[in-house]
C-alpha cells in the first residue's frame, strides 16, 4: 500500500518555540517538517498545525511558520493532548453538508452529499511529543477510521527511547511508519510527475 496523493491530509503536532529545544535530535526533526510542509504546499496537499497550551509553550517555530505561508493551513491551539479532542477530526473530515432543495426532485447521483467527493481519509502525521501529544492524536484518528501514516524523522521526544517506545506502540496499532523521502516519492509515483525536480530539490 503506498500513500495516495489526492487522499491525503497533513498534520503537524506540536513544534512550538519552548519545546523544540528540549526535544531528541531537534534541529533534524524541524529539517524535515519543513520539508513536509514545503512538500505539501507544492502538492496542494491540505495542512493542519497544532499548538499545545500556547500561552505557555509558545507558537510553531518561526522557520515552519514561514514554510506554512505558502500552504493551504489551519492551526488548532489545544489543551488536551490528543488533538482530536479538540475537534481535529472534524477539521479533517467536515460534517456533511445537507442537500438544498427539495432532494426528491433531484437526480440520484445529485442527492448525495457534496463534501464526499473530496473527502480525504488519509492522515500523514508528524511531531512532538512523540509519545504523548502524537500518539494519543494517532491512535484516536485510527479509531475515528483515519488511515494514519507517521514520518518517523519528523518525530521526537525528549528522550529517544521515550520516542522509540511510541513508534513500537504505533506500529502495533496498525499505523504506517514512514520517513519523509518516502512521503516525497509515493505522493509523486514517477519521475515525470511536472514537480519532481521541485520536490526533489526540497530533500537534497
Amino acid at each position: 500500500m503506498l500513500l495516495d496523493l489526492d487522499d491525503s491530509q497533513l498534520v503537524l503536532v506540536d513544534y512550538q518555540v519552548r519545546l523544540m529545544p528540549a526535544m531528541f535530535e531537534g534541529e533534524a526533526i524541524v529539517a524535515n517538517a519543513l520539508r513536509l510542509a514545503r512538500m505539501a504546499a507544492l502538492l496542494h496537499v491540505p495542512v493542519f498545525v497544532t499548538e499545545q497550551n500556547p500561552s505557555k509553550l509558545g507558537a510553531t517555530v518561526a522557520d515552519l511558520q514561514s514554510a506554512l505561508t505558502d500552504a493551504q493551513h489551519r492551526v488548532l491551539g489545544k489543551m488536551q493532548f490528543s488533538a482530536v479532542e479538540e475537534g481535529l477530526g472534524e477539521w479533517l473530515r467536515p460534517p456533511a453538508k445537507p442537500v438544498q432543495g427539495n432532494a426528491r426532485s433531484l437526480p440520484k447521483h445529485l442527492q448525495k452529499s457534496s463534501q464526499a467527493s473530496s473527502e480525504r481519509s488519509t492522515v500523514v502525521l508528524a511531531g512532538c511529543e512523540a509519545h504523548v501529544c502524537l500518539l494519543q492524536t494517532a491512535l484516536d484518528l485510527l479509531e475515528d477510521e483515519f488511515e494514519v501514516w507517521v514520518v518517523t524523522d519528523a518525530c521526537s521526544s525528549r528522550t529517544e527511547r521515550n520516542r522509540d517506545a511510541a513508534f513500537d506502540r504505533l506500529a502495533g496499532a496498525g499505523v504506517e511508519l514512514v520517513t519523509t523521502e518516502m512521503v516525497a516519492f509515493e505522493w509523486l509515483r514517477s519521475a515525470e510527475h511536472p514537480l519532481f525536480r521541485d520536490v526533489q530539490a526540497l530533500i537534497k
